[in-house]
């Protein structure tokens, strides 16, 4: 058999989709704890938002989302640091544009990834869309974590 097949051995590629939310943050924190324990890489995914209610008002979007992307990064960086001496884990941050599910989606298909793993939505407008948490675990590709 020479395709690909998730999850076999255990997860290999753990995508964590991370917004700066505490709840983000959590979940990053478990999967990387999920990543060491299993010897996997980390794919850490940050999804700008392409319009944001600002946006709408003529208030320009692209620096200020660029601008949490890079802030994501150095924090997640300079966490890892801090616990390399104790904990070797493979992890890389990945940003992309559009929507959060879309993006999240997109992300553990390039990356093929065999979990993913979010925060709970801190949002009280989810319950009428739907988070994104819940639209992962409908979606039905990969097992879904959710982190509160």
């Amino acid at each position: 058999m020479s395709g690909f097949e998730r999850g076999t051995d255990g997860p290999k590629v753990i995508v964590a989709g991370v917004d700066g939310s505490a709840s983000s943050l959590r979940a990053a924190a478990y999967a990387a704890g999920l990543a060491r324990r299993q010897n996997a890489r980390l794919a850490l995914v940050y999804v700008q938002p392409v319009l944001s209610p600002g946006a709408a008002l003529g208030a320009p979007v692209a620096e200020p989302t660029d601008e949490i992307a890079d802030s994501l990064a150095a924090e997640i960086k300079e966490a890892a640091d801090r616990v390399r001496a104790t904990w070797r884990v493979h992890w890389e941050f990945h940003t992309l544009r559009g929507d959060a599910y879309a993006g999240l989606v997109t992300a553990a298909d390039e990356l093929t990834a065999d979990a993913v793993v979010v925060g709970a939505s801190e949002s009280a407008g989810h319950r009428l869309v739907g988070s994104v948490a819940v639209r992962l675990v409908k979606c039905g590709r990969w097992p879904v974590t959710v982190v509160p």
